[in-house]
């Protein structure tokens, strides 16, 4: 007898349905929508921003399909482009009145249409790739030079600072090429001089030069030192990036490095390629300085004498003027790091750890201005913006903590902003493509056409050659296609042309396992076997084939999604879920089938499984 436990069976069913519930998603298409981020981080986008859209989108007489406030934005969701073209304008004239320092991102963007009862299960479509989707593809030069000078120049501020720190007289710390030149009056103080730097500055490669009557120390980075470097520029800029692009709501945007000094950006579903343009290739810089607390605004908000006015967001969402002082004491280079963390009574706080120079300048800047204010801002443009200013509690070199009414994402925010708000080194754009969204849909079209005739091509292939179980094995290849689908919308991975031809290729390596199993079937029927042991013999025997050829198909793919990148991963991300979900259907959907069809039949004579060749009959 075959027949599964219920068990099994119920696996089958809930299997089932929840493959049907997340593939609904991907069948109702997008809407022309309006999104609302927050360029500066001070800016909050919060119930009162959200209000104040509904009222201007009433007052002028647009009437959007939904307003919806999420984590990082506000998304109106429009009936027509036109609508979107004309909301966009409204809103970005209301909420950035002065268009050279605009606080919000108004951008153009695409909404899923998933009715509310599926959004509510979490059930969304997979996203769409570049080739699919349309949007606009840049390919970014980072300038290593200036990576390198900046790292050399910040290098030689740093033996400056030992040399007088250890009371070594030099003549002069200068920067020739890619080297830094220490000049000396002696030779003994030059000796002194390479032991102490030696121990400072291990990554610098020191070299005596005797130049007339001084002395010289040339220093070099080392080969590791330049490469680390450089690693660090490219990986600065991408987490730079990545914050930049969260402003426009690109889903999956795929941002990543290519070769030694090239980073490829692409944003499907974008639009507004000159807003993605402007964005991406913005300058920003952090500054440390002293708010000067005595000051007195003049009447018309100017500052006072050797002081600059700047804005600050209070976390209520008011903005207040601060008057610091035009010295910058500290510049964003000397930032190494900053994490969100909790201080000592366990309240929720931003942990900065500076270079060396920085913490010497640092220690002596607390030093002398106990409780005072200090600010640290952040250029954008030419606008500087205060983003945290906190009263000096006591002494402090490398490492400190900025402290104050913080939320935890609110300090989480603000570390990211320290950390990645400035690039390490220029990029250019060297490369622009803009693939318009009709040419994605000619792709999904070919795509969809190519994978539906061959299922069509399979399903009659089987249903013709093997009857009955091969209607069994069309079912559970469904099956298979819609649980694939499934998981690669509730896994939210973004599906590109490769991907479409893993889904065929999946079809074609899924519809194998079945043909192995109807062939082992007839096999044992052939071998005079009856019906029912001739089914679990068929079953149990191939799923050995089965796992092998699987497993060893399943480590190409895990090879191809480790070491490829971009299209190649598209690609083996889908082949190595296609090979999961083809196991289960191919063997236990199947197997299902066949026993409500047969199971239950106690003298079951023959099945329906085609034309049994036996040896010796003609």
């Amino acid at each position: 007898m075959n027949r599964y436990p219920l068990w099994k069976n119920a696996t089958v069913i809930i299997a089932l349905v929840l493959g049907l519930i997340y593939t609904l998603p991907n069948f109702f298409g997008e809407a022309p929508a309006v999104q609302v981020a927050s360029v500066k981080a001070t800016t909050k986008v919060d119930m009162a921003l959200l209000g104040t859209i509904q009222s201007a989108l009433k007052a002028a007489a647009i009437n959007p399909h939904s307003v919806v406030l999420d984590a990082n934005s506000v998304r109106v969701r429009l009936a027509d482009t036109d609508t979107q073209l004309k909301t966009r304008d409204l809103l970005d004239k209301l909420l950035n009145p002065d268009s050279t320092n605009g606080r919000y991102s108004v951008a153009l963007n695409l909404v899923s249409n998933t009715p509310g009862w599926l959004a509510s299960l979490h059930a969304a479509p997979m996203y769409l790739g570049l080739d699919l989707r349309g949007g606009v593809h840049f390919l970014l030069q980072v300038d290593m030079e200036v990576a390198l000078t900046k790292r050399l120049d910040s290098m030689g501020a740093d033996l400056r600072a030992l040399m007088r720190e250890k009371s070594l007289r030099h003549a002069g710390v200068g920067r020739d090429g890619k080297a830094l030149v220490i000049r000396f009056r002696d030779l003994e103080t030059r000796d002194k001089a390479r032991a102490v730097i030696s121990q400072s500055q291990p990554e610098l490669i020191l070299a005596d030069v005797q130049d007339g009557a001084e002395f010289k120390l040339s220093a070099t980075l080392k080969t590791q030192a330049e490469r680390a470097i450089q690693e660090f520029a490219i990986k600065q800029n991408i987490t730079t990036l990545h914050k930049r692009i969260n402003e426009l709501g690109v889903a999956e945007p795929v941002i990543q490095q290519q070769g030694a000094d090239r980073i490829v950006v692409q944003l499907p579903g974008v639009q507004d390629v000159a807003h993605a343009r402007d964005l991406i290739g913005r300058t920003a810089s952090l500054e440390v300085r002293m708010v000067e607390q005595e000051a007195a605004l003049g009447t018309a908000g100017t500052a006072p004498l050797g002081t600059e006015i700047v804005p600050e967001t209070k976390r209520d969402g008011s903005v207040t003027q601060v008057a610091v002082k035009k010295l910058v004491v500290l510049t964003g280079e000397r930032f190494a790091d900053a994490q969100s963390t909790f201080d000592n009574d366990h309240r929720p706080a931003v942990s900065i750890t500076l270079d060396a120079a920085g913490g010497r300048i640092m220690r002596d800047l607390t030093r002398e201005n106990l409780h005072k204010l200090m600010a640290i801002l952040l250029i954008e443009k030419g606008h500087p913006e205060a983003i945290s200013v906190a009263t000096i509690q006591g002494e402090f070199g490398n490492h400190f903590q900025i402290t104050g009414n913080f939320t935890p994402e609110e300090t989480n925010t603000l570390a990211i902003l320290i950390r990645s708000g400035a690039i390490a080194a220029p990029m250019t754009f060297i490369e622009e493509r803009v693939i318009g969204p009709s040419l994605g849909a000619d792709n999904i079209t070919k795509g969809t056409n190519s994978t539906m005739w061959g299922f069509m091509a399979i399903a009659v292939f089987m249903m013709s050659y093997y009857l009955l179980f091969g209607f069994v094995s069309v079912i559970a290849l469904s099956a298979n296609l819609v649980l694939l689908v499934a998981l690669l919308s509730l896994l939210q991975a973004t599906l590109t042309l490769p991907g479409i031809a893993a889904v065929a290729l999946t079809l074609g390596m899924a519809i194998d396992s079945n043909v192995l199993i109807n062939e082992r079937v007839r096999e044992e029927l052939r071998g005079g076997t009856t019906p029912q042991a001739a089914i679990t013999a068929g079953y149990e025997r191939a799923w050995a084939t089965i796992l092998d050829s699987n497993v060893t198909t399943l480590i190409v793919g895990i090879a191809l999604l480790i070491f490829g990148s971009g299209p190649v991963r598209g690609f083996a991300v889908v082949h190595c879920l296609g090979i999961l979900t083809s196991m289960f259907s191919s063997v236990v959907i199947s197997r299902s089938l066949v026993n409500w069809f047969y199971g239950s039949r106690k003298k079951l004579e023959s099945v329906s499984i085609g034309q049994i060749w036996k040896q010796g009959i003609k």
